[in-house]
């Protein structure tokens, strides 16, 4: 399956990008979450399209370190993805250990720790992405809107949609759709730069997680 090249979102595609689904004509749409720069992901959605994005960036190779507030949530997954291998480890919040990360060995610190994550001890840096899961909007929200590279967005309450479209700079369409989402549809931003993305499990990704789905 070829990747379709978002040179315009400047994530990059390549063998280390992870599918994070189609776009409105089908198409495969690839985030590059092993960078030389520090890259920050937000994603204010369902725990399922994080969870997704986590096995497919172990499946990249990737270290993934989960820091979370909901092991139990967590741990099958952790145990499925590395076939006896801790490509996926979990982590209590604000424990997550120096992950080491290079060229050769790149991290994902996945952070789900609610509705108002602290400040994370392991930040961003060259080849360790982090990707903040957020299930709502809070008080943090904006802080983390505003400084993301890259921001997806799932079905929210029309006033949520009304906050994100005012800082994300959403057209009033697009601001709009977000409360009329469906399970597994996120609407992805980077810049100016806008993608409506489905993201649908692969037969063992809902063996293991379900089908797609916003609430959990």
């Amino acid at each position: 399956m070829a990747a379709v090249d978002l040179g315009a979102l400047s994530l990059p595609v390549g063998d280390d990008g992870v599918v994070i689904g189609d776009d409105a004509e089908g198409r495969p749409l690839m985030v590059g979450f092993h960078r030389s720069t520090p890259y920050d992901v937000l994603l204010i959605g369902g725990l399922w399209t994080a969870q997704v994005l986590a096995l497919r960036a172990a499946g990249t190779g990737a270290r993934v370190a989960v820091e979370t507030g909901r092991p139990q949530a967590w741990t099958t997954l952790a145990r499925a993805a590395g076939a006896g291998l801790d490509c996926i480890t979990l982590h209590e919040v604000g424990r997550v250990p120096p992950m080491g990360a290079t060229v050769g060995s790149p991290v994902v610190v996945i952070r789900d720790c609610g509705m108002r994550p602290p400040r994370g001890r392991v930040v961003s840096a060259p080849w360790q992405s982090v990707l903040t899961l957020l299930p709502y909007l809070s008080p943090v929200a904006p802080r983390l809107l505003r400084s993301a590279t890259l921001v997806g967005v799932q079905r929210v309450s029309p006033q949520e949609a009304g906050q994100i479209g005012r800082i994300l700079g959403l057209a009033e369409a697009e601001s709009g759709a977000l409360p009329t989402l469906a399970d597994g549809v996120t609407l992805w931003c980077a810049g100016a730069e806008r993608n409506w993305v489905m993201t649908s499990g692969t037969d063992a990704e809902t063996g293991l997680l379900g089908v797609a789905r916003r609430m959990d």
